[in-house]
């Protein structure tokens, strides 16, 4: 018998970062009873959007350093003396001045990524593991077949394949509405090359997120340039033909995203956090569900109790939203740049002391621990989540690194940048001629509808609805089902079904179901089809179709703990 026919078909689709450690895991599996195929859309594997140049320009830093990255092959301190000089001399390295606590430009980064890839291919070949790269191949259809049990993978020069297992790994996506229709309208800032021009005018931005922070950096280097004073702070200085060039971000909360410190546990985990079976039993007795209370006392305020009694006996009573209105409270009160130079300023002082702000990292391990089994909270506590807690995470674990906060500070002092608060309510109109007009209540309440010549959207990545799912065939074929999450009461069913028919299903047998983003997956991340089946052949990692069940993907973090998951039980079956 031919063992080739024997072997596992795997197909991983794209071949970034989630593919890079899909592929890790299967190299170091100890196992070679299988063979890779990978479809990746650019010349080259690892760096995927964020780390190349579709998401990234030469001013753009990561916001991690290398103690903070999950283990691949070497680490980047390990890789950089061995990394091409010309690359090195590009990005100003020098190896004898580096360490594992510097955050680096994401390109750098990119061909870290990159490096590691090549260096796994090498791997899975002296293990005599297949493998298969179809560079600058386009993903454009899957399609399954129950009766042979096969996924067909369908590519834009119309080739088909066929496996016996595929792993979708397409990383992120942005979608286009007006952008190329509306002069002056950008969907999102990426990629950053298309907005390193002139612009003689006030720009209005979306968000204040880390991705308004990276069109803000491109902006402000073709606008402008920063420079040293001789007190050694930044300051911004405006270019000649620039001279109307203003940035006003239009924030919902009316808060910038806090400052990058120190973390004691450098990759978000614990050991007081909740054990998988101890989330089961909780869920025996509470009918299935789990309790974002639960949660919340178990794997944050209880960690308190011996790591930081102090913080523990203020928090201690404390109810989430009791929690989230105390963190909020200085910040709400306070001018967003003076809470950032505060900020600036404490987080200078941890990373020069090696000494975390516990709390924040303990909210930012809170957020990846409650991510994967976020799918067995009920509607209630997943609404709870959304409009109470993730506001105050999304904000503090977003680490901005500090040279981001520098020029931050440096355009806003030069009059160059401000953000207004604008509201849940606030909508942004594409005008035929060009442009938007930007319509919000300001703080008095009073209706504002301010025009813009450029509007950039930098909310961030989109969750994206099970109606975007790029793959038309399983869809068609009902393979994947909407993400939904069922209510605990039907009282509050009924009551969020009458108020908003259009988020909130009812089943045939009575029951409420809040509409969340994204498709439905279990706990390996299987897809499940219209029958509340699982489909054993097909995993999904592509973090804007499963974000209504996985509300906080957290980078390479989050790639390290899914492909564990997935890994073990590929090779399990």
């Amino acid at each position: 018998m031919d063992i080739k026919n024997t072997k596992k078909r795997i197909a991983i689709l794209g071949g970034g970062p989630s593919g890079l450690f899909i592929y890790k895991r299967l190299v170091e599996s100890g196992s070679n009873d299988f063979e890779i195929t990978i479809f990746e859309r650019k010349k080259e594997l690892g760096s995927g959007m964020p780390y190349s140049t579709e998401g990234s320009s030469m001013e753009h830093i990561t916001n991690v350093s290398d103690n903070e990255v999950p283990h691949i092959v070497s680490t980047m301190s390990e890789w950089i003396y061995n990394a091409p000089a010309d690359l090195l001399k590009r990005f100003n390295i020098k190896p004898d001045q580096f360490n594992e606590y510097k955050v680096v430009p994401r390109l750098l980064f990119g061909s870290y990524l990159s490096a590691q890839f090549d260096i796994l291919c090498k791997a899975g070949m002296e293990a005599g593991i297949s493998t298969t790269v179809h560079f600058e191949s386009i993903v454009t259809d899957v399609n399954y077949d129950v009766k042979n049990e096969v996924v067909k993978v369908e590519t834009s020069n119309e080739s088909i394949y066929e496996f016996d297992y595929a792993v979708i790994c397409t990383g992120h996506k942005w979608p286009i509405r007006y952008e190329g229709k509306v002069a002056g309208y950008y969907d999102a800032p990426y990629p950053p090359v298309k907005l390193a021009k002139h612009f003689n005018h006030p720009i209005a931005i979306k968000g204040s997120s880390l991705t308004a922070i990276d069109a803000i950096r491109t902006l402000a280097r073709n606008n402008g340039s920063f420079e040293k004073g001789s007190d050694d702070a930044l300051y911004f200085k405006l270019n000649p033909e620039s001279a109307d060039f203003r940035i006003m971000m239009h924030s919902r909360s009316g808060m910038l995203p806090a400052v990058r410190f120190h973390l004691e546990d450098s990759h978000l985990s614990n050991d007081s956090l909740l054990t998988k079976e101890e989330i089961e039993q909780h869920r025996k007795g509470n009918n299935g569900f789990l309790s974002l209370d639960f949660i919340f006392e178990k794997d944050f305020k209880d960690i308190f109790r011996a790591k930081d009694p102090e913080f523990y006996q203020r928090i201690k009573d404390f109810s989430i939203e009791d929690f989230v209105a105390d963190m909020m409270e200085l910040r709400e009160r306070l001018d967003p740049f003076q809470l950032l130079k505060a900020e600036y300023v404490q987080a200078e002082k941890s990373i020069k002391r090696q000494e975390s702000i516990y709390w924040k990292e303990m909210l930012a391990v809170l957020s990846f621990a409650m991510n994967h089994p976020a799918k067995y909270f009920s509607a209630e506590d997943m609404l709870r989540l959304q409009k109470v807690l993730m506001p105050l995470i999304s904000i503090v674990i977003a680490f901005v690194p500090q040279k981001s906060c520098e020029e931050l500070l440096a355009l806003h002092q030069a009059g160059i940048l401000d953000l207004v608060s604008v509201g849940d309510d606030s909508t942004v109109e594409p005008q035929n001629g060009g442009g938007v007009f930007y319509n919000f209540k300001d703080s008095g309440s009073n209706d504002r509808s301010v025009f813009y010549k450029t509007f950039i959207d930098c909310v961030g990545q989109p969750h994206l609805s099970y109606e975007d799912f790029p793959f038309n065939t399983l869809l068609e074929q009902k393979a994947i089902s909407p993400a939904r999450l069922k209510f605990k009461s039907s009282e509050a069913g009924h009551a969020a079904f009458t108020a908003d028919p259009d988020k909130v299903d009812q089943d045939e047998y009575g029951d409420f179901f809040l509409k969340v983003s994204g498709i439905a997956i279990n706990d390996n991340f299987q897809i499940i089809d219209q029958y509340g089946a699982y489909n054993k052949n097909v995993y999904i990692m592509a973090v804007p179709y499963i974000g209504g069940l996985n509300p906080d993907y957290s980078g390479l973090d989050f790639c390290e703990a899914a492909s564990l998951r997935i890994v073990k039980d590929i090779l399990r079956n």
